[in-house]
C-alpha cells in the first residue's frame, strides 16, 4: 500500500528572545493512504506545528514533507495555496464559518473559489450536508445552528473539494461529550466511505481509538502508540 504521507528527519525550531525552542526534533513516520491516524501528547508539545506543517501553513526548518507523493517542504506560496485547495482539507477547534452565509453557502464556498460550476458546487455541499445529518439546516446561518451543527458543516466543508487528507485539530474541544461523539462517528464514517486519509489532532480517547495509527508525540519526538 501507498503512504498518503512520508515525513524524514522532520525539524522544527521556534526562537523566544534568546532562546532555541525545539518543538519538533527529527521526526520521521509515514501514514498509509486511505488510513486514520491520531495524534496525542501534553498541550504545547508541537501537536498542531506538525498538523500546520502538513496542511502547507507552515514550514518546517529541515527535513522531507511529503504528501501524496509532493514533497512540499520546499514549494513556493503559490504551489501551496494549489496544494491546500486541491489535496488538503481542514477542521479546526473553532469552525471559522463566515457568519453571513448559510451553511449551503459555507460548504459549497471552496469549490466555488476553485472554479467549479455553481450550480455543481451547490449539488455537491448539498450531498455532503445530508450525508451530514443537517439537510434540514442547509438554509440556516450559522447563528441559528447548535455547536455540533457548526462543526459538522465544518466537516463537509473539508470534503467539498474531495481532497486526498483531512487534517483536523482538535475537532471536538468546544463540544459536548454528545455532540462530541456525533461529530467523531461521522468524520470516521465520511472519510472511510471516501477512503480519505485522517490525521486528527485530540486530547480525547474517544477520538483517538478510532483510528488505525495511534501516535504520541512527547518531547519532540513522535512515538507510534
Amino acid at each position: 500500500m501507498s503512504n498518503i504521507i512520508r515525513v524524514e528527519n522532520l525539524v522544527k525550531n521556534y526562537q523566544s528572545g534568546t532562546e532555541i525552542l525545539n518543538i519538533l526534533r527529527g521526526l520521521s513516520f509515514q501514514v498509509p493512504r486511505g488510513a486514520t491516524a491520531a495524534v496525542q501528547g501534553k498541550s504545547g508539545c508541537g501537536k498542531s506545528t506538525l498538523l500546520n506543517i502538513l496542511g502547507g501553513l507552515d514550514h518546517s526548518d529541515s527535513g522531507l514533507v511529503e504528501v501524496g507523493g509532493l514533497d512540499i517542504s520546499g514549494l513556493p506560496e503559490r504551489d501551496l495555496t494549489e496544494y491546500r485547495r486541491k489535496k488538503v482539507g481542514f477542521v479546526f477547534q473553532f469552525h471559522y464559518l463566515l457568519r453571513d452565509f448559510t451553511a449551503l453557502e459555507n460548504v459549497m464556498l471552496p469549490a466555488y473559489i476553485g472554479n467549479r460550476k455553481k450550480k455543481d458546487a451547490l449539488k455537491k455541499a448539498a450531498f455532503l450536508l445530508e450525508e451530514l445529518g443537517l439537510s434540514g439546516r442547509a438554509h440556516h446561518y450559522p447563528s441559528q445552528l447548535s455547536g455540533g451543527e457548526r462543526q459538522r458543516v465544518a466537516v463537509a466543508r473539508s470534503m467539498v473539494n474531495d481532497p486526498d487528507l483531512i487534517l483536523a485539530d482538535e475537532p471536538t474541544g468546544n463540544l459536548d461529550r454528545q455532540n462530541s461523539l456525533t461529530v467523531v462517528e461521522l468524520l470516521y464514517r465520511a472519510v472511510e466511505n471516501r477512503k480519505i486519509s485522517l490525521v486528527v489532532v485530540t486530547h480525547d480517547e474517544k477520538v483517538a481509538e478510532r483510528a488505525h495509527i495511534r501516535f504520541e508525540l512527547v518531547q519532540g519526538v513522535l512515538q507510534e502508540a
